[in-house]
């Protein structure tokens, strides 16, 4: 059974960084598209960035602050989060699917894993 675990999240001060994993079990992350969502209270989720073989895409809210990359010796997706914002304060969510483009749409990934609280003070 496919099994995403993130970890890295915490509490970080505003304009701090953090990296954010996501690992599996039963999963090969190059075969399928992974992305990370977001959720806040009281906020729908969102599409924050994805990757796919040599593609990446991102919000435009994180868009030069963010990177997503791939891990193979990992087999892991990380998340590297630079110059955090009190707006970036979440529950982060890895996701993936099977095919090759990269979707916003949190409807359309069938693997999740359970969230990573990132809290970002002022």
């Amino acid at each position: 059974q496919v099994q995403l675990v993130e970890s890295g999240g915490g509490l970080v001060q505003a304009g701090g960084s953090l990296r954010l994993s996501c690992a599996a079990s039963e999963f090969t992350f190059s075969s399928y598209t992974t992305a990370w969502f977001r959720q806040a209270p009281g906020k729908e989720r969102e599409f924050v960035a994805g990757i796919s073989g040599g593609s990446r895409d991102y919000a435009d809210s994180v868009k030069g602050r963010f990177t997503v990359f791939r891990d193979n010796a990992k087999n892991a997706v990380d998340l590297q989060m630079s110059s955090l914002k009190t707006e970036d304060t979440a529950v982060y969510y890895c996701a993936a699917r099977g095919g090759r483009r990269i979707v916003n749409s949190a409807d359309l990934y069938g693997y999740w894993g359970r969230g990573t609280q990132v809290t970002v003070s002022s």
